[in-house]
C-alpha cells in the first residue's frame, strides 16, 4: 500500500520514523512519501519537507509566517494528489494537519490520526472536525481515551506512547566513551534541553545558563536539536563549564544527574531516563497572554498531567528566572527530594502503557486501510 505520512516537528520525526519501521516490516511491498525529518529520511522512502521549513512556535509567529504556511499547505495538496495514497496518516501537528485532513476527506482519501492533538488542553471545539475528518484516530496518553470516549463518544486506540519504545528499543551508550568522544570531565552532567525551535532555544538558553557559574562542581551540558548547525549554538558556549553535544539527547539522558528541561516531550523522556528535571519555559510576551486566556490546564509538563500531581517543579513564564532555577535546581539534587522524584517516576511509567506503541498502531493502520 501507499502511505502519505505528515510530521512537522522533532518529536513527530521520532515517531514516524519508528512507525515507519513497523510499517516496513509488517506491509513489505509498501511505498511511503513524507514530510518529516532525518530520522524518518533514513528509514526509507521519500522526503517531501523536512519539519525545519515548518516549524513555527507561537500565535504571533505564526501570524507572521501565515504566508510560508498557507503555501506549505497547497503544495501539500498537490503533493498527495499526484502520489494518490491509500491512506495518510497525521502525527500531531494540529494546525497544519487538521487542515490537509479536510480537504483529504472530502476527497475519499483514508484519514489517521497517530497523536492526537491535545484538545484537552485548549480548543476542544476541535472535536467536531476531529470527528468529521478523520476515519481513525490513535491515542498515546492514558486519560484521552476517557476523554473521547466518554466526554466525546469518539471511539479511539490507546496505544501507549511510543517514546517507551524508542527508549527500549535504543542501544545503551558506554559512558566512559560519551564523556570521551565529548570531551567531558568526570563531573556529575547537568544536562540542559531548550528546546528544538531557534525561538525558544535563544530564549530559553540565555536563562538557564544564568546559573552555570552557581554550580562549579557540575558540568553543564547542552542537547543539540537536530533541526540546528552548531554555529547556532556556539555563541552561547563561552563558558569553561559549558560543554555541547549534538544529536545525542538520549546518550545525554542516560549519562545525566539532573536536567533544565524546557516543556513538551522532551519532559516526557527525561523522566522516562530517570532524571530528576527542572521544567522552564518563557514564551513571547503576546503569545503568553493569549495562551493563559486560552489554556486552564493546571500544569504544563506531561510527566505532571499524567500524574495529576506536581511530580516536576514547573517554572513558567514570570516564575522563570535565575534566582528560581538556582533554587530549584538546588532541591533537585538534594538526595531525599531526589529519592521522591524518581519513586514518582516508576509509578508514571507504569501509568504510560506498555511497550509496542509502534507496531500496534501499523498494525491497526494495516489491518483498516486493507
Amino acid at each position: 500500500m501507499k502511505y502519505y505520512i505528515i510530521a512537522g516537528e522533532a518529536s513527530g520525526d521520532l515517531h514516524g520514523s519508528n512507525l515507519m519501521k513497523e510499517l516496513l516490516q509488517q506491509d513489505t511491498i509498501s511505498e511511503i512519501r513524507f514530510w518529516g525529518g532525518d530520522l524518518m529520511h533514513n528509514v526509507g522512502g521519500t522526503l517531501v519537507k523536512h519539519y525545519r521549513e515548518l516549524a513555527f512556535m507561537g500565535f504571533a509567529e505564526v501570524i507572521l509566517n501565515l504566508k510560508t504556511i498557507l503555501n506549505n499547505i497547497r503544495f501539500c495538496k498537490l503533493d498527495i494528489e499526484k502520489f494518490n495514497p491509500d491512506v495518510i496518516i497525521f502525527i500531531d501537528y494540529p494546525g497544519f494537519n487538521m487542515r490537509i485532513a479536510k480537504w483529504a476527506k472530502a476527497k475519499a482519501i483514508k484519514t489517521h490520526y497517530y497523536i492526537a492533538p491535545q484538545i484537552w488542553a485548549w480548543k476542544e471545539n476541535r472535536i467536531t472536525a476531529i470527528k468529521r475528518d478523520f476515519d481513525k484516530l490513535f491515542v498515546i496518553l492514558p486519560f484521552e481515551k476517557d476523554f473521547f470516549e466518554k466526554k466525546h463518544n469518539f471511539p479511539v486506540n490507546f496505544v501507549g506512547h511510543p517514546l517507551i519504545d524508542a527508549i527500549h528499543d535504543r542501544k545503551n551508550s558506554d559512558e566512559n566513551v560519551f564523556r570521551t568522544e565529548n570531551n567531558l570531565s568526570n563531573k556529575p552532567i547537568i544536562a540542559i534541553l531548550p528546546g528544538s525551535r531557534k525561538q525558544e532555544i535563544s530564549k530559553m538558553l540565555t536563562i538557564m545558563l544564568s546559573v552555570v557559574n552557581d554550580f562549579q562542581e557540575y558540568e553543564f551540558v547542552i542537547a543539540g536539536a537536530p533541526s540546528q548547525e552548531f554555529s547556532f549554538y556556539e555563541p552561547f558556549l563561552n563558558n569553561k563549564n559549558l560543554k555541547f553535544v549534538a544529536n545525542k539527547t538520549y546518550d545525554l539522558l542516560e549519562n545525566s544527574y539532573a536536567a533544565l528541561v524546557t516543556s513538551g516531550t522532551a519532559t516526557l523522556e527525561t523522566a522516562l531516563f530517570k532524571v530528576p528535571e527542572v521544567v522552564c519555559y518563557k514564551g513571547s510576551w503576546i503569545s503568553y497572554q493569549i495562551a493563559k486566556r486560552l489554556i486552564t490546564l493546571k500544569y504544563i509538563s506531561l510527566v505532571n498531567l499524567i500524574m495529576d500531581e506536581e511530580v516536576v517543579t514547573e517554572l513558567i513564564q514570570e516564575k522563570c528566572t535565575s534566582k528560581n532555577i538556582k533554587k530549584e535546581l538546588n532541591l533537585l539534587l538534594d538526595k531525599t527530594n531526589r529519592a521522591k522524584i524518581l519513586n514518582k517516576y516508576e509509578e508514571f511509567e507504569q501509568k504510560l502503557g506498555g511497550y509496542g506503541a509502534s507496531k500496534k498502531t501499523a498494525f491497526l493502520i494495516i489491518e483498516a486501510t486493507k
